[in-house]
């Protein structure tokens, strides 16, 4: 699975965000009880990436929640 980005994250539902939420947080604990164990993990990268888009996630749904994300106007302003 690639990164995921914040314009793709943005272009969600809140409910396919908090689908997609509870996808990589499983994904993330079934890896992280794997190396725990002692085994090895295909890509240990790949837990960097999970933990990133969980943050990704999380900021753009209290961006939404709170009001606190750029509007357009401060976008445009900002080129």
């Amino acid at each position: 699975m690639p990164v995921m980005r914040v314009k793709e994250i943005r272009e969600m539902s809140s409910d396919d965000r908090m689908k997609k939420l509870d996808e990589l947080r499983t994904e993330l604990v079934r890896l992280r009880t794997m190396t725990g164990a002692g085994g090895s993990v295909e890509n240990p990268a790949r837990l960097k990436i999970l933990r990133k888009s969980i943050a990704r996630i999380m900021t753009v749904d209290h961006e939404e929640t709170y009001g606190t994300g750029k509007t357009e106007e401060q976008k445009r302003k900002k080129k």
